[in-house]
């Protein structure tokens, strides 16, 4: 079984609260572009985004990036 990464995380939690990548980035203050090139993982959130995400999904860091 692949083991997920967090683009995957990331838009499954976005899915789950039926949430369009701009509203997304609106929420956190981020731009669709930054939202879109994370759930395609081309590139991966700095700390800051990361406590960003994590605290609007109310869910930790380490399951954002899978290890939980």
């Amino acid at each position: 079984m692949e083991k997920e990464t967090f683009a995957t995380r990331l838009k499954d939690l976005r899915r789950e609260v039926e949430l369009t990548q701009s509203a997304l980035a609106e929420k956190i203050g981020a731009s669709q572009r930054q939202v879109s090139f994370w759930e395609k993982g081309q590139v991966e959130p700095n700390i800051f985004w990361l406590i960003k995400l994590a605290d609007y999904f109310d869910v930790t860091i380490d399951y954002l990036v899978g290890r939980n």
